[in-house]
C-alpha cells in the first residue's frame, strides 16, 4: 500500500468523505477519537460503516477510539463486517496495544497504524513494535496528545520547529519503524495556509527517512504528494549508480561524477527506485 499522504476526515462528516476521496490522497484516515463528540460516536461509526461497504477508490483507515475509553469494541463491530484497508490505533503502548486491539477484533484484524507517542508511557515502548511487524502497516506519531499527558505548554518553539523532548519522540518513531522494517509517517503540519512551511516540513521529513505523512486538509495533499515522491533528477542519479555497480560486479566503491560511491549508496539508490515505481 503506498502511504505518501493519508488524509483525516471526521467520521461524522459523511458529506466530506468523497470530497476527501478525491483528493488525490493515498489513503484517508477516518476518523472516530477526536474529532468526533461523543454523542456523535454512534451517528460517525454508522457514517463510516456505510461508506466502506460501497466500492472504494482509495484506501480507507479507521481510526478508532483508545483502548483505555471504553469505545474501541464499538468502533470494532461497526466497522470490522465492512472490511476497511487498516486500523489507526491511538494511544498505543508498544506491542502489547497492538495484540490487545487484535484480541478485542477477535484475533484478526487489517494492516493497523500505532500511534506511538501520544503517552508516557508509549515513549518507552516505540521498539517493541517490532515484535508485532506482521500486524503492522507503518508507524507515525503525534506532538500535541503526549504535552497535555505530561503537563508541558507547549511542543514547539516561536518559530514552529519542535523542543527537545519532542524531536527525540520523532526520532524514535522513526528509528522505532525502521526496526520494524515498516513505514515512518511523519505527524500532520497544523498550519493549513502555509504552503511554503508545508513544503519545507515535508522535505525534511523525507530527508529524514519517513515515507509520508498524514494532512488535515485536502489543500495539503499535493504538497505532501510532491514531496515524498522522487523527482526525475533523483531517479536518473539513482539509476546511474545502480549501472555503475551493474557494470562493475566485484567493485566495493567506486567514483560517480567525481565522487566515491559504495554499497550504502547502492542500496540507498535501490531504496529509491522502488519508492519510484511504487508511486
Amino acid at each position: 500500500m503506498k502511504l505518501r499522504s493519508l488524509l483525516f476526515v471526521p467520521g461524522d462528516r459523511p458529506d466530506r468523505f468523497a470530497k476527501a476521496a478525491a483528493s488525490g490522497a493515498d489513503a484517508l484516515i477516518l476518523d472516530l477519537e477526536d474529532s468526533v463528540a461523543p454523542e456523535k460516536k454512534p451517528e460517525a461509526r454508522a457514517a463510516i460503516a456505510a461508506w466502506l461497504k460501497q466500492e472504494r477508490t482509495v484506501p480507507c483507515f479507521v481510526r478508532v477510539n483508545p483502548l483505555d475509553g471504553g469505545e474501541t469494541r464499538a468502533d470494532l463491530d461497526a466497522i470490522l463486517g465492512a472490511a476497511p484497508d487498516g486500523i489507526m490505533l491511538p494511544k498505543a503502548e508498544g506491542a502489547a496495544s497492538v495484540l490487545a486491539l487484535l484480541a478485542l477484533a477477535g484475533g484478526s484484524a487489517p494492516p493497523i497504524l500505532p500511534i506511538a507517542s501520544e503517552t508516557a508511557a508509549a515513549v518507552f515502548q516505540i521498539a517493541t513494535f517490532s515484535a508485532v511487524t506482521e500486524h503492522l502497516a507503518g508507524l507515525t506519531w503525534g506532538a500535541e496528545d503526549l504535552p497535555a499527558a505530561i503537563g508541558a505548554t507547549a511542543s514547539r518553539n516561536p518559530d514552529g520547529s519542535y523542543t527537545a523532548p519532542y524531536e527525540m519522540v520523532r526520532a524514535l518513531t522513526l528509528f522505532g519503524a525502521h526496526a520494524a522494517k515498516v513505514p515512518a509517517i511523519e505527524t500532520v503540519y497544523p498550519n493549513i495556509a502555509d504552503t511554503e512551511g508545508l513544503a519545507a516540513y515535508v522535505a525534511r521529513g523525507r530527508r529524514d527517512g519517513f515515507a509520508g505523512m498524514m494532512a488535515i486538509h485536502p489543500a495539503q495533499v499535493a504538497v505532501i504528494n510532491a514531496g515524498f515522491s522522487p523527482s526525475e533528477a533523483e531517479i536518473a542519479h539513482a539509476r546511474a549508480i545502480v549501472d555503475a555497480f551493474a557494470a562493475n560486479p566485484g567493485a566495493g566503491a567506486l567514483k560517480l561524477d567525481g565522487k566515491m560511491i559504495d554499497k550504502p549508496h547502492l542500496n540507498q539508490a535501490l531504496k529509491l527506485l522502488a519508492l519510484a515505481e511504487r508511486g
